[in-house]
């Protein structure tokens, strides 16, 4: 047996120090022990837009430390490249958003190790798990990102990097067992956690209490609003939080796969028929680099072939925007051998996430959504979004299944004091609505203000008579809006909040928070512009102390943002 050893930190003098360590090693010298040494300290770090990453690294670190491991788990906006030189062993778990981009609370810490004067990682053994769609080009980037320059900087991998899908349960077992096995413990990764409530896994069946179209008839688009009851449900949430939603394939869709391939809906597959496979349990709609690679392979098409192997994506990325797996069968067929040879091409259907939109304080045992419905026509041919056409048109064929997704990233104000500035055009408004009806619940005393955006007044005002009736009752103090398409010069809310720069910088002064909901490729890009531009020129700042500026708001919780 080894000698025991006793912590550096332990409260005694070295001379007892080792006459302890000699004692108790011959003390259980007779039994197997192993040595008793401090866990091996490991720092895990997360970068989260919506709140999985963290959830995944509290759990990481839970059986980390059930397994001997002395875990630290850290949000990467407290970390900088300089840090990682008291680091020996790094965990980076991390999402990607927008066009590859870190999520917020990772920004400064990419910003600090791609800098020029990033010092070595020679000392540094780590291991990036990174969280991505698939269904976009740009999967897992960040991750990506982290790796690589970690690695040019010297750090040694402690296994190679993991880039998880969306339906990332047996992934995620296999890289906790992969590495935990570095440090010589056994994980446990995949045991039940004894969670018998309503999660990802176990979805709530629910009813649908209501439908409307938020839009006027004559508008180009239609915005339903949704109400789901959860009576009875034990399922709680809060505003700030995105409700989970497995949805169903268009039927007629499903009709038209089955049929090019030849086979029978009604046949056994598994525990259901292959039809309703198809309906409930595969995507059959958007199209992966993954599933796309294996089509080419099976299919042994040249052109295809040619597009998934290109250094530059871009034409790929061109070739399968509205594309669809119908598209594939027709004019790529592969002479499937059976059903399941089929199936195992495809990639599982995955929940969708919407912000949630309602306050459970204002309506109790329910949960209020706004959904965009998509539809478009690409390649000649009608395109629909699956899961917002699901609740336009499906709802009342199958009953939604619904599981909170908590995000701790977005919540209103703890402090019902300061100001709430609030961004949200399009469907973006849905969680300021959630927002507004918690402030007003909650008897809130600060400031509220939003900036809310659609084509035009008369067809895209969403939610209009609620949100004048909460002007009328004083708690949006005040409503800024930009109509693009009213006038002959498109106005945006960033048009907005340069217009109003100095009421909002007031605001910001006074402790505001400062939130931003929409879509994450052009309009949450230019919404941070103008708000870096409304800083320098109001609060009388540089462009480089405008950004450490935004940056301390960001540590300190106080800009938010989900977008997608």
């Amino acid at each position: 047996m080894k000698q025991l050893i006793l912590p550096d930190d332990a409260p005694f003098s070295s001379e007892q120090k080792e006459w302890l360590n000699g004692y108790l090693s011959a003390l259980l010298a007779p039994y197997e022990v192993e040595d008793l040494v401090p866990g091996i300290p490991v720092t895990i770090a997360w970068g989260s837009q919506t709140g999985t990453s963290e959830t995944l690294a509290k759990k990481f670190g839970k059986v980390a430390a059930k397994s001997g491991v002395d875990p630290a788990i850290v949000d990467l906006a407290t970390m900088s490249a300089v840090s990682l030189s008291e680091i020996e062993h790094l965990i980076i778990i991390t999402s990607t958003y927008g066009e590859g981009e870190p999520p917020d609370n990772a920004q400064a810490f990419h910003d600090s190790l791609f800098s020029d004067d990033a010092p070595s990682m020679a000392h540094l053994k780590y291991s990036v798990l990174s969280l991505g769609d698939s269904s976009y080009p740009d999967f897992c980037q960040c991750g990506i990102e982290f790796d690589a320059r970690l690695a040019s900087l010297g750090g040694s991998a402690l296994i190679p990097r993991v880039d998880m899908d969306v339906d990332y349960d047996d992934d995620y077992a296999t890289w906790v067992n992969d590495l935990l096995a570095i440090f010589g413990t056994v994980s446990g990764a995949d045991e039940d956690e004894g969670d018998t409530g309503v999660t990802k896994k176990n979805p709530y069946t629910a009813d649908v209490l209501e439908l409307s179209n938020l839009n006027s008839e004559e508008s180009e688009r239609e915005t339903t609003h949704v109400e789901i009851s959860l009576k009875d449900s034990g399922v709680s949430y809060e505003a700030g939080d995105a409700l989970g939603v497995y949805p169903v394939n268009d039927a007629d869709l499903v009709d038209r796969v089955i049929s090019e391939l030849g086979f029978d809906g009604g046949a056994v597959l598994g525990d259901s028929t292959f039809r309703d496979a198809l309906l409930e349990r595969y995507e059959i709609r958007n199209i992966t680099l993954p599933v796309v690679k294996a089509w080419a392979e099976r299919a042994n098409c040249e052109k295809l072939n040619s597009l998934v192997n290109a250094e530059d994506r871009s034409d790929l990325t061109d070739y399968l925007w509205g594309l669809e797996i119908i598209d594939l069968v027709v004019d790529h067929p592969i002479p499937f051998e059976s059903m399941s040879d089929f199936i195992e091409l495809l990639k599982p259907l995955a929940a969708r996430l919407y912000s949630i939109a309602s306050s459970p304080k204002a309506h109790p045992d329910e949960v209020h959504l706004t959904v965009g419905v998509v539809e478009y026509e690409s390649k000649g041919a009608k395109r629909k979004g699956v899961c917002s056409t699901y609740f336009s048109e499906r709802t009342d064929v199958a009953k939604p299944r619904v599981f909170v997704h908590e995000n701790k990233a977005f919540r209103p104000p703890s402090d019902l004091d300061v100001p709430m500035i609030m961004v949200g055009p399009g469907t973006g408004i849905a969680p300021f609505r959630a927002f507004l009806e918690e402030r007003e619940a909650t008897g809130a005393k600060g400031k509220n203000w939003l900036f809310f955006g659609n084509p035009y007044e008369e067809l895209d005002f969403l939610y209009r008579e609620e949100l004048e009736g909460m002007k009328e009752r004083g708690y949006l103090h005040q409503l800024s809006l930009a109509f693009s398409r009213d006038q002959e010069e498109k106005v945006y809310v960033q048009d907005r909040m340069i217009e109003e720069g100095a009421a909002l910088y007031e605001c910001l002064s006074e402790g505001g928070h400062f939130y931003v909901c929409g879509d994450a490729s052009r309009m949450a890009k230019d919404v941070d512009l103008a708000l870096h531009k409304v800083i320098e020129e109001h609060g009388g700042m540089s462009a480089d102390e405008a950004v450490i500026y935004v940056n301390e708001m960001k540590s300190a919780k106080r800009y938010c943002r989900d977008v997608y």
